[in-house]
């Protein structure tokens, strides 16, 4: 693991103690550590959405209704392990 210096602002460094404070957190590394993480994942998931958007824009017309097509990128996110947290 690479160890980094970070500065946060006031209200940030506060919101990170509360976490440690409140013991949901051991300390502010594993804080950011997990938002980190969790941007990561929405980020890959935007991604597939993104090339879904992509894929049906350059394919043309569709019967589908929005919520089909939202039902597809689902589907495909729950057979790929990345279902978007509920």
């Amino acid at each position: 693991m690479t160890k980094q210096s970070v500065n946060f602002t006031p209200p940030n460094d506060n919101w990170l103690n509360a976490k440690v404070v409140s013991k949901e957190y051991p300390n502010k590394t594993d804080v950011v550590n997990d938002l980190i993480r969790r941007e990561r994942k929405r980020e890959e998931k935007f991604q597939i959405l993104k090339a879904a958007i992509e894929k049906g824009l350059s394919s043309g017309v569709t019967d589908k209704t929005v919520e089909d097509i939202r039902n597809d990128v689902l589907e495909q996110l729950s057979k790929n392990g990345q279902l978007p947290d509920q």
